[in-house]
């Protein structure tokens, strides 16, 4: 049996994040978005709301799972590519609706934990 390396296992839980996301009713509009100052695994709109979404796999959650890898650093170039993201489409943060959330997996693909609106 093979193994996937660390970008192929990325690439696989991101697909993963967004067809349930899609299933559950929101719409891709970008993915792996990369700037400067960071990168956004998804990006998709939710009603009128635009989502940007972080994506995290931990194999296990002993050291307290993969919700907690999303530090404060990480919201912050988060925050910093959403913007960037943002005025590349020509809106601006002061007037679009947009929140983050995270996909997290813990063990496998079926162990997903969509958590909505969850900083900044």
């Amino acid at each position: 049996m093979f193994q996937l390396n660390k970008k192929q296992t990325g690439d696989l839980y991101e697909q993963q994040a967004c067809r349930y996301l899609e299933r559950q009713g929101l719409v891709t509009l970008d993915k792996n978005a990369r700037f400067k100052v960071g990168e956004l695994d998804l990006v998709m709109r939710h009603g009128t709301c635009i989502v940007f979404v972080e994506v995290k796999f931990r194999k296990q959650s002993a050291f307290g799972g993969a919700a907690v890898t999303i530090s404060h650093q990480k919201q912050q170039r988060l925050l910093k590519s959403a913007y960037l993201w943002l005025a590349k489409q020509g809106l601006s943060a002061t007037h679009a609706e947009f929140r983050f959330d995270a996909v997290a997996f813990e063990g496998d693909v079926n162990s997903v934990n969509w958590m909505k609106n969850i900083y900044i």
